[in-house]
């Protein structure tokens, strides 16, 4: 159950780190993800100085950073170096190169060594099928499907997800992430459907304080912003 009394967990999806300490100490949040692209937004210079500063102020949840390389040697390379930075790492592999080449051979290496992964980028559920059956049962694992590209490409992600967590409930220490939302109400079908974690954007996770607000509330909120937006920018007819 996730900290705030629901039944999925939320992890936080960003790399700026004043961020991620002031979600962390909210306790609204159940663990962290980060990727490359979200740390070259949020200007990181150096991963590893980036990711000490996370782990020396987040050390009881999970903090999810990704591997860089585009070799599968590489990557798992990568893997257990990153896996040595904390006790709460989960290392963050994609599920193919970017040649497509699947990563099963390095997931499966890797969990049999006791290093908790989340295996990015998996949309299609072959490809769910493939990262369950490298998985080793008994190590922690995170499969993040991305529903929000689901969604995007005119599917509809909540059947696509609940077949993914029957894939994913083949192994018991293994969860399923919705990841990529794209509106709040993801994170209520995927509590519904019994999905273990999503992801939250920062604007997300300040939208999900309305959850159950009345909607004549939302109303008037929605028109004083129109005013308010209006007063400031001085527009007159």
């Amino acid at each position: 159950m996730g900290r705030a009394g629901r039944q999925i967990k939320v992890f936080a999806d960003g790399a700026a780190l004043e961020q991620m300490v002031a979600a962390h100490r909210s306790g609204r949040v159940d663990g962290f993800t980060t990727n490359p692209t979200l740390m070259r937004k949020a200007g990181v210079a150096d991963y590893k100085t980036f990711a000490q500063a996370v782990l020396a102020e987040i050390r009881d949840v999970p903090v999810c950073f990704e591997v860089l390389a585009d070799d599968l040697t590489e990557m798992a390379w990568q893997a257990r170096t990153i896996a040595c930075w904390g006790q709460n790492v989960y290392v963050k592999v994609p599920v193919t190169t970017t040649a497509g080449e699947p990563a099963a051979g390095i997931i499966r290496e890797l969990a049999r060594e006791g290093v908790p992964l989340n295996v990015t980028a998996v949309l299609t559920l072959e490809q769910v099928r493939t990262v369950v059956d490298a998985l080793d049962e008994p190590t922690p694992a995170i499969v993040s499907v991305f529903a929000g590209r689901v969604a995007d490409t005119g599917r509809d992600p909540v059947p696509h997800m609940r077949a993914a967590l029957d894939i994913v409930r083949r192994r018991p220490r293994a969860e399923l992430l919705w990841a990529s939302p794209r509106e709040i109400l993801n994170l209520y079908q995927a509590e519904a459907m019994g999905c273990h974690i999503i992801t939250l954007t920062q604007d997300l996770l300040a939208k999900a304080a309305l959850g159950g607000r009345p909607l004549e509330a939302v109303s008037l909120d929605t028109v004083r912003m129109f005013r308010d937006d209006a007063a400031a920018a001085g527009y007159t007819l």
